[in-house]
């Protein structure tokens, strides 16, 4: 995923959530909110309860990965993705369908 493609700052992930738009599954919650330019951005937040420093980065590059895969960036919002701690009952395979069902979501 390109750097373009990303959002990394704590006031634009505050701004993203507060928008309060969101859709969620057992695996992930996804905030969602309408953007002017020309491209999607993503951002991915995994928290302490996921495990240690480790699993989170592991976590974070399968999500990317998952990401890389569902998104053409030729909508126009920006996203969140929350993983929950259920990701870990879960296989990867499952899990990208789940996201793939809320991106979906996200497109109607």
């Amino acid at each position: 995923m390109k750097k373009e493609y990303r959002i990394k700052s704590t006031r634009e992930f505050s701004s993203i959530m507060n928008y309060k738009k969101f859709y969620a599954c057992p695996s992930f919650t996804i905030y969602v909110k309408p953007r002017q330019q020309e491209h999607a951005r993503v951002g991915i937040s995994a928290g302490k309860k996921l495990g240690n420093a480790v699993m989170r980065n592991k976590i974070k590059r399968q999500v990317r990965e998952m990401v890389h895969d569902i998104y053409t960036f030729e909508e126009k919002f920006d996203t969140i993705i929350l993983v929950r701690v259920k990701y870990h009952e879960e296989s990867y395979i499952n899990n990208k369908k789940h996201l793939e069902r809320l991106v979906k979501h996200v497109k109607i």
